[in-house]
């Protein structure tokens, strides 16, 4: 595993913004049976989600956060010298989104702009990299930009991903300041690359006419090889295994005991799977923050989105932050949230 120590560099403003248009779960009774679906919903812990209309992508979700962050705060847009954009679900294959975001925000030319690729660990590893470029001379800010539009990469037939996906994004600016050490631990195993897939579109499996059709795959659901596939046990039996130790490893690195910590901000991937997390490491389940009931699974956004949501009031100078999904790979932070403004959540 790789541990990662900065010192006085820290968050100083998240913003989040999801669609208007909310998908209950309890509409699915065409696709699972009643009362599979109830028990579904309480285990999961997703009563609806938000998602897109089919023009809006993940970049935009984005460029709403980042515009409604510049119009609440301080910060000038050219005080930017780095922009990230992390998603799965970038506007084009060719060129990379975070370029575009730099001219329609008005960023000046002279920012780095570049694309970061990594489920639903990505916001982790995406804030490491943006606290290693503000820990450089030169550098002011860096501007995080994370979106996920899940809901455009599963099929609503296939009843074991249908119900849990939805739509969001995030801007997060780090710089220097007095936040005093901050502690990152980031993992992967290559090994699981086909537990959490979407198999098509890539250079290996390129696009053409028959894989783009939804067909009858495992027990009666439909997708194409352009759509998500979860194995859903198998990333069960990762989580619960790299979850809770790489959360004990971190803060072993970080000189901190559990009790030390303010909240724990898990990756949104189902309640049951959280709630596993939280008996696991004995920790108090009040300091356990819950977004997935309103949003559902966001990915890589979950993280932010329920950061923005749901902890405002709460103390947060001893914030661990837990992401994990396919690749295999997973990761944590240790981070001051006290003197974080988080923006109250935004709709379009």
């Amino acid at each position: 595993m790789a541990f990662l120590k900065f010192n006085n560099i820290g968050i100083t403003a998240i913003s989040a913004c999801v669609p208007k248009k909310i998908q209950k779960n309890s509409q699915l009774s065409d696709l699972i049976a009643k009362d599979e679906l109830e028990n579904l919903i309480n285990t999961i812990g997703i009563k609806e989600k938000r998602v897109t209309d089919p023009e809006v992508c993940a970049s935009d979700l984005c460029y709403y956060a980042a515009n409604k962050l510049f119009e609440s705060t301080n910060i000038q847009r050219d005080s930017i010298d780095v922009l990230i954009f992390m998603s799965q679900d970038g506007d084009y294959k060719i060129p990379a989104t975070a370029p575009s975001l730099q001219h329609r925000l008005g960023l000046p030319k002279t920012t780095a702009s570049f694309d970061i690729n990594l489920s639903c660990s990505g916001y982790i590893y995406a804030l490491s990299t943006a606290f290693a470029y503000a820990s450089l001379e030169g550098i002011r800010r860096v501007l995080l930009l994370d979106g996920e539009t899940f809901s455009k990469l599963i099929s609503m037939k296939d009843k074991s991903n249908a119900p849990l996906y939805g739509d969001a994004g995030s801007a997060t600016i780090i710089e220097k300041g007095e936040f005093g050490h901050s502690y990152f631990s980031l993992n992967s195993d290559g090994s699981g690359v086909n537990v959490l897939k979407i198999d098509a579109g890539g250079a290996r499996n390129r696009t053409t006419v028959e894989n783009l059709a939804e067909i009858e795959v495992e027990d009666g659901n439909f997708r194409s090889p352009h759509q998500l596939y979860m194995d859903g046990m198998e990333v069960f039996n990762f989580a619960m295994m790299c979850v809770p130790k790489d959360i004990k490893n971190l803060l072993t690195f970080a000189g901190k005991e559990l009790s030390d910590l303010d909240l724990i901000v898990f990756h949104q991937a189902n309640k049951f799977m959280t709630d596993y997390f939280i008996k696991r490491l004995k920790f108090n389940n009040e300091k356990v923050p819950y977004s997935i009931d309103r949003f559902g699974n966001t990915s890589s956004v979950s993280i932010p989105l329920t950061i923005v949501s749901e902890i405002s009031g709460m103390n947060r100078k001893n914030v661990v932050m837990s992401g994990f999904g396919a690749g295999l790979s997973w990761g944590s932070a240790l981070v001051d949230l006290s003197s974080s403004n988080l923006l109250p959540l935004s709709e379009i």
